[in-house]
């Protein structure tokens, strides 16, 4: 099979943040040039969108995977620059994602503890490895754009819910006839995408008719210690193992719209695995600016290997 870019291995740091994983492009990704890095992911996704297959989709991957690909920042005093993409396309920021980057790039002994900057297609992105290993992001600016908007799903009825922009848009719903418990993830994945699908149809949107690809249900915790539990499905069909880092960023920025989250007072949003991201704001004008902190480990360092005669060199897309 043809392939468009150099079929060399390509060295790939796996890991999973909370649950969810992560797959880090080290070596071998293809030559996006040197503009900024919202102009390579255009790049990436005009003449490379095969290679984002082949890398986090089936045979090599999976729809659950989110893949990381790094790249040489603009900035002299950035870490690195990284675009974000899954098995369905690209993601302007990941919060679990860049902990698994902090933590990969930690791996590979390019940082130490301290405080780093990373690149991202929608802004700069401040992060910090802690001694103990776990990682606190400072998100992009967050800001609630609607409240309470009245979406009819066929099947469920009339949902109400906050669109609001963490580094990805939501639509976040408080109050809903759902369990979030893992045993019901079948049942939530058809929920939330015919949410998805009925915004879409009912033209709902984010900010300038931005696509909602992001729906997230919250639910009280199963742990006292935590402040709330969230079930999060991603673009395409996959939901977030982990808490959300932008998903978490999303709620506090309308949690402080309501006036029920002050600056510096800890949010601990639990995710469908149980696990947690503890977050807290800083507000900036007409947004909050979201610090996540939360936990990776690596689980793989790994060669992928392509070969040209390979039906599926190119991945599979369902």
């Amino acid at each position: 099979m043809q392939l468009n870019w150099d079929p060399r291995p390509i060295h790939a740091i796996d890991s999973h943040t909370e649950g969810e994983p992560t797959r880090v492009i080290v070596d071998g990704g293809p030559d996006l040039g040197t503009g900024s890095l919202a102009e390579r992911l255009e790049v990436f996704r005009d003449r490379f969108d095969r290679f984002r297959c082949a890398t986090v989709c089936e045979p090599r991957g999976s729809d659950v995977v989110v893949g990381a690909l790094l790249c040489t920042p603009q900035d002299p005093a950035a870490a690195t620059g990284v675009i974000f993409f899954n098995d369905v396309g690209y993601l302007g920021m990941c919060g679990h994602g860049t902990i698994g980057v902090v933590r990969t790039l930690a791996y590979l002994g390019r940082i130490q503890p301290g405080k780093h900057l990373l690149e991202t297609p929608v802004g700069p992105v401040h992060a910090e490895l802690h001694a103990d290993g776990s990682v606190s992001v400072q998100n992009v600016p967050s800001y609630r754009y609607r409240a309470a908007v009245p979406v009819d799903v066929p099947g469920i009825g009339t949902l109400h819910g906050d669109i609001a922009w963490g580094g990805n848009w939501f639509f976040l719903i408080g109050n809903h006839p759902f369990n979030l418990l893992p045993a019901n993830r079948d049942q939530l994945v058809a929920a939330t995408k015919a949410i998805r699908t009925a915004l879409e149809q009912q033209g709902i949107t984010g900010k300038s008719g931005s696509y909602i690809d992001h729906i997230e249900l919250f639910a009280p915790p199963a742990s006292a210690t935590n402040s709330s539990r969230n079930f999060v499905l991603c673009p395409g069909a996959s939901f977030d193992r982990s808490p959300c880092g932008t998903g978490t960023s999303a709620k506090m920025a309308c949690l402080h719209a309501d006036g029920k989250l002050a600056p510096g007072e800890l949010w601990r949003q639990e995710g469908i695995l149980g696990t947690h991201f503890t977050g807290s704001i800083r507000t900036e004008a007409e947004c909050v600016l979201p610090t996540i902190t939360g936990r990776a480990w690596i689980t793989a360092d790994t060669t992928l290997l392509f070969d040209p005669l390979d039906p599926f060199a190119q991945g599979i897309a369902f």
